[in-house]
């Protein structure tokens, strides 16, 4: 155990590169012997105008849940004195940067203790706000999977052969779906009920961790379903029209996808995104299917990446800009100070 926590760093980088080669061995053998390039080029020129346009607002729509995750986790702590401003550009940042990177939960923690100290927050505050995020997708996964199973029980079976042999057949039933379905959204039932019934804290550690509120709650409710609805429109409106399962099969099997390529711990879950995604996809074109999780990449993943590059660049000259006036005005004290 000892040793695992010493080369974390290392170890971490390692399991996500594997996951990249093995995902990009398994797309080499769905695609062996086809001449992608001219095929997805005209994918691209088949998705009409305005479906690009829909990806763009489903993106925006995306980012915009994505900074409410925040707003949500600093009204859970009580914390109102930070700008909206601010809140945005730190959880664009974060997102921007962990979803490219991988380990989202850690790089995230790097990158909001970084913008948030800088405005008095404590470490402890911080890892709080991070695990509220984290819950907030969690449960927005939770409860969009369990309504996606109830409403599209067979959309489950889409899976099931990236999934063990002995599973497979047990995936498949459209009633252990429904069950699947209804045990997730007893589960978020569950978590509202000890909001309304007020379970009290408890303390880990020195740190005392409160139970979310009911309007905290609620907002949780709202937030984290519109980023997963928006990051699938991207996908959905991208998509061919032939073979198009409907938006609630492509929201699940992208909950789905996007849970695996957090699992794995691949940058931008590259490779596991689309081989699930093809797997999932089979009667619709494969180079239509590769050109919409193209796309998504570019609007979720590789535009937000080049603007938050430059947000940290903005925020690191300003940090040593304060720190060199800081340190000037210091200097200055002392010449003048008397001996």
């Amino acid at each position: 155990m000892d040793f695992i926590k010493r080369n974390l760093d290392y170890i971490w980088p390692a399991v996500g590169f594997g996951a990249v080669c093995i995902s990009f061995w398994l797309l080499y053998n769905e695609f062996a012997g086809q001449e992608i390039g001219p095929q997805l080029i005209a994918a691209f020129r088949a998705i009409p105008p305005a479906h690009y346009a829909l990806a763009v607002l489903s993106t925006l729509l995306a980012y915009a849940a994505l900074a409410f995750y925040d707003r949500i986790a600093l009204t859970h702590l009580g914390i109102h004195n930070i700008s909206w401003r601010f809140v945005a550009a730190c959880s664009f940042t974060t997102y921007a940067l962990s979803h490219n990177i991988g380990a989202s939960v850690v790089s995230g923690a790097a990158v909001r203790y970084r913008g948030y100290s800088s405005k008095g927050m404590s470490a402890a505050q911080i890892a709080i706000l991070v695990a509220v995020c984290s819950l907030t997708f969690l449960l927005g996964e939770v409860l969009l999977g369990g309504v996606g199973l109830l409403a599209q029980p067979h959309a489950l079976a889409r899976t099931s052969g990236l999934m063990p042999e002995f599973l497979r057949p047990w995936l498949a039933n459209p009633t252990n779906a429904r069950w699947i379905g209804a045990a997730l959204v007893g589960a978020i039932a569950l978590y509202i009920a000890g909001s309304v019934l007020r379970l009290p804290s408890l303390t880990i550690k020195g740190t005392r961790i409160e139970y979310p509120k009911l309007p905290v709650v609620l907002r949780q409710m709202v937030a984290a379903p519109a980023e997963l609805i928006g990051a699938a429109g991207i996908i959905y409106f991208a998509l061919p029209e032939a073979g198009n399962p409907g938006f609630i099969v492509v929201l699940l099997v992208f909950i789905f996808s996007f849970s695996a390529a957090l699992a794995s711990n691949a940058p931008g879950g590259l490779g596991v995104l689309e081989l699930v995604f093809l797997k999932a996809m089979p009667g619709a074109p494969q180079d239509g299917v590769l050109a919409a999780l193209l796309l998504f990449r570019l609007l979720y993943l590789l535009i937000p990446l080049g603007f938050a590059i430059f947000v940290v660049l903005g925020f690191e000259k300003r940090r040593l800009k304060e720190a060199l006036q800081h340190h000037h005005h210091l200097a200055e004290e002392k010449r003048e100070k008397p001996e």
